[in-house]
């Protein structure tokens, strides 16, 4: 009887042995939006045998245009995008393992991410149990780059690049992208080829630009190609560029892009790395809403009874989900490590005002 993989096992460029390798394959995939849901379930598909999920955020109904593995009910229901999107692929594969963290990754926290269950010294992840924390692998073998900011990505490049992981960058807005494959010490990494982030002002956003689904399907498909190869051994070379509505492909050889004094593959100053967490609040990409970041961890359960007689609260193990009859059409998503999620304004000021008078943060 052909095994589920049969046809990717037949394809001369896997084989048997291939899927084996990928069979074993620990693999992180950071932010779970319109390139992460791609592809997780891609990878899921095509037997990756482990694969952890980290996202910060909950499914709203402006993210079904493009996030394939949610549904109606997960944004009405305010799910976690991890959450839900694991439920989803152990659905779709049951054979593999799955692991959903819901957290927002910064320089206080995204080593902790890659290393829990390794031999390194443990370190707390805010919002995560002990029993949770000894669920999750080892280091993991690939980093795939689903996320929706330049912060996030040059921190992505610095852990990689100092923990020695292969990772996949990659970026989507509008119906144009970009994907690039790192394997540290061995090829450029992102700041041997952009050697700065730029500034938020030089940027198209899903907000300002808006995004084609396709667009974002199709640089998470070619992201997660780059993924596969990676962990079958090979080294990438090109960076690819795509505009899907022009239907125009392009590839940029960077053999010669390395740059011996990079700061951060050559000379190993972690610059984003070593940047103290910070505890701003931000508006969020294509929603109504803004992050307000805690110090301290919450205890869901207390403030469920604190909020109930005048809020209505929906409370589960990941967050507590509360819809604010004053001020009118407010809706707070409180998360165990002290982050809180105001939708229904992008006032930071505002934002923080409701934060501090419900929850105390």
């Amino acid at each position: 009887m052909n095994s589920r993989y049969h046809r990717q096992e037949i394809l001369p460029q896997i084989g048997v042995g291939g899927q084996q390798q990928i069979g074993s394959a620990r693999v992180l995939v950071i932010g779970c939006g319109a390139l992460g849901t791609v592809m997780a379930e891609l990878l899921a598909r095509a037997g990756v045998g482990h694969l952890r999920i980290v996202d910060r955020d909950i499914v709203e109904w402006t993210n079904l245009q493009r996030q394939v593995l949610f549904t109606e009910n997960d944004a009405k229901n305010g799910l976690p995008k991890a959450v839900a999107a694991a439920e989803r692929l152990r659905e779709i594969n049951s054979e593999i393992v799955i692991e959903p963290l819901v957290t927002d990754v910064d320089a206080g926290n995204v080593e902790p991410v890659l290393s829990l269950g390794s031999q390194s010294p443990r370190m707390p992840i805010r919002g995560l149990s002990a029993a949770d924390e000894n669920s999750f692998a080892a280091f993991p073998d690939l980093i795939l780059d689903g996320t929706d900011n330049v912060e996030t990505r040059y921190l992505i490049n610095d852990a990689a690049v100092k923990h020695s992981i292969p990772w996949v960058y990659a970026a989507a807005v509008g119906m144009e992208g970009r994907v690039m494959g790192v394997i540290p010490g061995r090829t450029p990494c992102l700041r041997c080829v952009f050697p700065n982030p730029p500034a938020a002002s030089e940027l198209a956003t899903c907000d300002t630009t808006g995004v084609l689904g396709v667009a974002s399907a199709a640089i998470a498909s070619l992201a997660v190609v780059e993924g596969l190869k990676l962990i079958l051994g090979q080294t990438p070379s090109h960076l690819l560029a795509a505009d899907v509505w022009a239907g125009r492909f392009s590839q940029i050889d960077l053999k010669e892009n390395r740059v011996p004094d990079c700061l951060c593959c050559g000379e190993r100053k972690f610059e984003f790395l070593e940047r103290p967490a910070t505890s701003d609040s931000a508006k969020l990409c294509g929603r109504n809403a803004v992050q307000v970041r805690g110090n301290d961890v919450v205890d869901l359960g207390m403030l469920a009874k604190r909020l109930t007689p005048d809020v209505v609260v929906q409370h589960t193990p990941y967050m507590l989900r509360a819809m604010l009859r004053e001020p009118a059409g407010v809706i707070l998503s409180v998360f165990p490590d002290g982050r809180v999620i105001v939708t229904g304004t992008t006032d930071i000021g505002r934002a923080r005002s409701i934060v501090a008078r419900f929850v105390g943060a």
